[in-house]
């Protein structure tokens, strides 16, 4: 849901290799939903899987409506690209909890997610060298008011959430363990 809304905003606010970028992040997923959903339906364990959604989406719009950009654009568009910040920010905890149902981490799911983690990790030093090349004007291009600091409090949880998980894979794999159990706190 949040790669459709950051694709719009990158089409109406950006329209730079952010948005090629976007483009194929947004066709990958959707072939692996398909495939989730067509190919490899077998696989899916739909009683494992019980994170109603609209816990996750409905805070994030709240929150939309009430913290976004205060820049020049239509004020919609920064109400969705504060959806989209928010909405990425805890996208992986439905996956995290069917992985916490299921009691066991498949080495696949696992490599998958812990990629998600180092992503986020290199994404979290960008942020941090931009703040520090631009001598904090990063903040301000961002705009005024609550939106810098809860775009950065949005990568922090991201960043705290997958780190999380990639305690656990990384303790897994020096303990020899190529299948492993997330403990109940984790999710």
């Amino acid at each position: 849901m949040f790669l459709g809304v950051r694709l719009y905003c990158s089409f109406v606010m950006e329209y730079d290799i952010h948005t090629l970028l976007d483009m194929a992040t947004l066709a990958t997923t959707l072939w692996v939903i398909y495939m989730m959903r067509f190919k490899l339906k077998s696989s899916y364990m739909d009683d494992k899987d019980n994170l109603a959604i609209y816990y996750v989406v409905i805070p994030c719009a709240v929150l939309s409506l009430l913290i976004h950009p205060t820049t020049r654009h239509h004020p919609l568009n920064r109400i969705l690209w504060a959806f989209c910040v928010y909405l990425e920010a805890v996208s992986v905890l439905p996956q995290l909890r069917v992985m916490q149902n299921t009691k066991i981490v498949e080495p696949f799911t696992a490599h998958y997610v812990f990629a998600l983690g180092v992503a986020r990790f290199l994404s979290c030093a960008h942020w941090v060298l931009q703040v520090l090349d631009t001598r904090g004007r990063l903040l301000t291009a961002l705009g005024y008011g609550l939106w810098p600091s809860m775009v950065l409090l949005s990568e922090i949880v991201q960043t705290f959430i997958l780190a999380d998980f990639c305690y656990y894979y990384v303790k897994s794999l020096v303990g020899g363990q190529l299948v492993f159990r997330l403990p109940s706190g984790v999710v």
